[in-house]
């Protein structure tokens, strides 16, 4: 981890999930986002208290294992608050929910692990608690609720909004909950102007249309290779082999319930989009492009 000045009064971590952290005080501070788990934590910890500086708060971008696994370290041993907004909150609280939600129902142990289901750790409403020289906006789509924030050295951190080139290469389908919502986070990110914007998981950047494009194209190729296999009727297990197969992609559990769950939020816009349909047939659910 390397902590590095990006305004006057604010940093990021350089992480597998960056950093925020945003100077309240003369020794305080604000983290944007906590890491994988309490390991990272621990090493977030370590780095604010050889600047002298102590955790105020925390702000979780939204409740996905990677970005909350270090806040119940760094609450209990802070005794600070940390806020989200909306439904994510509920899942920073019963981070059971998660793989519940992934899963359907109650999921079986293999589920229950760190990459998942981060420790719960006790949250609260950010748009009721927002520290001086910070503002949050909306970026639904990749989670229900997900936020951006940006501070007022005109820094942006935009939590998930954006996949980076090695990301897309290497995952090529991200997980979204909801395709349009997603798409419509893209258009969004195109009206803002800042001194630089710094995504989860990527480079810092001064200019972020090539990155808002390239994820566009991404969206638009993984609907056309859906519509494409969808010719003839389709279950979903049969398009998630596809895709699996297609990208080749290496299934193990967790990506087997997260690409699935995305998988079913790109069949939810397609239907919405009147481009497939679906019908039961022989006690067996099939899609099909219209």
């Amino acid at each position: 981890m390397e902590l590095i000045q990006v305004g006057e009064r604010t940093y990021y971590i350089r992480n597998a999930t960056n950093i925020g952290v945003y100077l309240t005080g003369h020794d305080e501070v604000f983290l944007i986002d906590t890491g994988n788990d309490k390991d990272a934590g621990k090493k977030i910890l370590k780095l604010i208290e050889e600047k002298g500086w102590k955790v105020k708060g925390i702000i979780s971008t939204h409740s996905h294992a990677d970005h909350i696994g270090g806040n119940k370290v760094i609450q209990d041993r802070m005794a600070c608050p940390i806020y989200s907004h909306g439904i994510e909150n509920s899942f920073i609280k019963y981070t059971i929910l998660e793989p519940t939600f992934l899963y359907g129902s109650h999921p079986f142990k293999d589920l229950e692990n760190k990459f998942l289901e981060a420790k719960s750790s006790e949250t609260s409403e950010l748009a009721l608690n927002l520290p001086d020289g910070l503002s949050y906006f909306e970026l639904k789509g990749h989670s229900f609720d997900m936020i951006g924030i940006k501070t007022s050295d005109d820094v942006y951190f935009l939590g998930d909004a954006l996949c980076s080139a090695e990301v897309l290469n290497k995952y090529t389908i991200f997980f979204l909950e909801n395709v349009q919502a997603y798409l419509d986070t893209l258009t969004f990110l195109t009206t803002l102007q800042g001194k630089c914007f710094i995504p989860s998981h990527g480079e810092m950047t001064s200019n972020i249309a090539s990155l808002i494009k390239l994820n566009q194209q991404k969206i638009e190729e993984i609907i056309s290779t859906i519509i494409n296999y969808c010719q003839n009727a389709r279950t979903h297990e049969e398009i998630l082999k596809y895709l699996f197969d297609y990208y080749e992609l290496t299934m193990n559990i967790n990506q087997y319930y997260l690409v699935g769950s995305t998988l079913k939020a790109y069949l939810t816009y397609l239907l919405e989009q009147e481009k497939i349909i679906y019908f039961l047939k022989d006690n067996k659910l099939y899609f099909q492009t219209k």
